[in-house]
């Protein structure tokens, strides 16, 4: 038996049995699941074909665009200019690579990544994963719904816990077009990607970098000093992502009932082609986020670290226009990203220890510690630093996790990872792991 994710949520198929079919209702999603029925079939080929395939690598690229990139990305580019952007581009191709076997996992199998911990793996194992991932849950949403809070009220002069308090609003409020299907909700945030995008588009054009240092520094690997090392190694654990990584195996589960190894092969690829496309924009508006820095802040503003000082320090610097496509950028990415973070959480925790609860009290128990930080008045910006830490410290969880799921043939049959995939994230696995241990040790250090 395969559970389908409608919005996440999950209806057990038995053979045999009817199926309420979603792409035979008149419905958005269901008229994109028709036409990835005919992809699949080969009577829709080139970008009509990706079309009906392309959302799951959208959602879960949000996850590299969060306010954690943010603070980490201005923070290099402030204190040491073009330096690290080869550090950006690895954490990047990284990412390609466990979101697209996350996907790959999803689409062979029909299970989330977590519902196949859940199969496999010892029960004790099982629930120690649901709770640190919970925990990693609550870390996300601490750093996301503080990004989207100091948006709010820093472009709408408001404190910050009302800030964060809209935030929740809001949020709440995009969660209900997930009952209208799964289409709604990726156009959604597909439309957040797209202002955050447009916005460092426009901080380019404003304040052009120096492309020369650009390009070098994105293929030459270079650090200098202990600092550097500190901010690369948050650059990548700010990056990779646990709830990503869960979450993109959910949302392409049974998204397209494949009926055949040669249909899956093409779904397969579609996704490949998704996660390419998708993450390259992620790792483009990463770039442009660390060049911005450095060309607005390196020379005479190298102190700058928190993201409320790089816009007022933008404004009088580059003007409204640029301050105001900065903070739009920002309010996109906090919200999109609780959007996403919640949806993360959903499928944690009713995959792991199958346990349903309503939204508004999901939102409600993950929102709570960003709630206590702000109104015990910790700083905004060494929040989100801590809850990279934490992240760091569960991100192995579904790294280690997809690794053995799907090197294993009797689960993936002709799909199982070869050598090659092995080894590859084997050295992935491997850098993050690394990375993130000195992170840990330079943080409990200081």
């Amino acid at each position: 038996m395969k559970g389908i994710i409608y919005g996440h949520r999950c209806k057990i198929v038995r053979p045999g049995a009817r199926v309420s079919p979603l792409a035979s209702q008149p419905t958005l999603s269901g008229r994109t699941a028709a036409a990835g029925r005919l992809a699949l079939i080969g009577k829709r080929r080139g970008l009509r074909g990706l079309l009906p395939f392309a959302g799951p690598a959208v959602v879960a690229s949000i996850a590299y665009m969060d306010p954690g990139n943010f603070a980490t990305n201005i923070q290099a580019g402030a204190r040491h200019g073009y330096l690290l952007l080869w550090v950006v581009l690895l954490a990047n191709l990284i990412a390609m690579l466990f979101q697209a076997l996350s996907a790959r996992l999803g689409i062979v199998t029909g299970y989330s990544l977590p519902s196949l911990c859940r199969m496999h793996f010892p029960r004790p194992l099982v629930i120690a994963m649901w709770l640190v991932s919970e925990v990693a849950a609550m870390a996300t949403d601490l750093a996301e719904s503080i990004g989207a809070a100091i948006g709010i009220s820093v472009l709408f002069h408001l404190p910050l816990l009302a800030g964060l308090l809209i935030t929740f609003a809001l949020t709440l409020a995009l969660l209900r077009f997930q009952s209208r299907g799964f289409r709604p909700i990726e156009l959604i945030i597909a439309g957040f990607v797209g202002i955050i995008g447009l916005s460092y588009v426009i901080e380019l054009f404003i304040a052009p970098p120096d492309w020369g240092q650009f390009f070098y520094h994105m293929a030459v690997p270079q650090l200098a000093g202990p600092d550097s090392v500190t901010l690369a190694v948050g650059i990548v654990g700010a990056t990779v992502m646990p709830h990503a990584i869960y979450l993109h195996s959910a949302l392409v589960a049974n998204r397209v009932e494949s009926r055949s190894d040669a249909e899956r092969r093409r779904l397969i690829g579609y996704s490949n082609l998704e996660v390419l496309i998708a993450l390259s924009l992620a790792g483009l508006v990463n770039l442009a986020m660390v060049a911005m820095a450095a060309a607005m802040f390196h020379q005479g503003h190298s102190d700058v670290g928190e993201i409320e000082t790089a816009y007022h320090t933008l404004l009088p610097l580059m003007g409204v226009v640029a301050a105001g496509a900065f903070m739009a950028s920002l309010l996109a990415s906090g919200l999109s990203s609780s959007v996403v973070g919640t949806m993360a959480g959903q499928v944690i925790m009713q995959d792991f220890v199958g346990v349903r609860i309503p939204m508004w009290v999901r939102r409600s128990v993950t929102m709570a510690p960003a709630v206590v930080v702000v109104a015990m008045g910790v700083n905004a910006t060494d929040a989100l630093v801590i809850s990279q830490v934490v992240l760091s410290l569960v991100l192995p969880v579904p790294m280690i996790a997809l690794f053995v799921l799907t090197a294993r043939p009797g689960l993936m049959g002709g799909f199982a990872i070869g050598p090659g995939m092995k080894a590859l994230m084997t050295a992935g696995t491997a850098t993050v792991l690394v990375l993130n241990a000195v992170l840990l040790w330079q943080s409990f250090a200081n």
